[in-house]
């Protein structure tokens, strides 16, 4: 027999616990689109996110649980990869790093530490629900 899951709840989890956050994404045409669980991300460590309209999100968390969104596409290759990237912050700022030709780029703007000419689209992100509201 298969039981089905609430996917904005973990597996082993009793019925009335508090269900984890689930963070949203602002998109231009769509709004708030739930992506995932807070405790879906882990500090250091992406998740890529399939938006409505087609495109990719790179997810990150860090240490202290604010969420970030930004392109999950490298504009340098093309490649669908900033989720796999690198985190580390610079100057106070939090940043990925392209796992393919290292620039690094500001999880809160999408601007590229790099080269101030390129940047990657930076999406609003909020927690909803859970012990959390953003």
């Amino acid at each position: 027999m298969t039981t089905a899951l609430n996917p904005l709840t973990r597996p082993g989890t009793a019925a009335t616990a508090t269900p984890a956050a689930t963070v949203e994404i602002r998109c231009p045409q769509q709004g708030w689109v739930p992506v995932c669980t807070l405790d879906d991300l882990i500090p250091g460590r992406g998740v890529a996110a399939l938006l409505p309209d087609g495109t990719q999100a790179a997810l990150f968390v860090d240490r202290a649980g604010q969420a970030y969104a930004i392109a999950n596409r490298d504009p340098f290759t093309g490649a669908q990869v900033l989720s796999r990237g690198l985190t580390g912050s610079a100057d106070g700022r939090a940043f990925v790093a392209s796992p393919l030709l290292k620039q690094r780029f500001d999880l809160a703007s999408g601007g590229c530490l790099d080269d101030p000419e390129v940047s990657v689209a930076a999406y609003p992100v909020r927690t909803r629900g859970g012990a959390r509201d953003c």
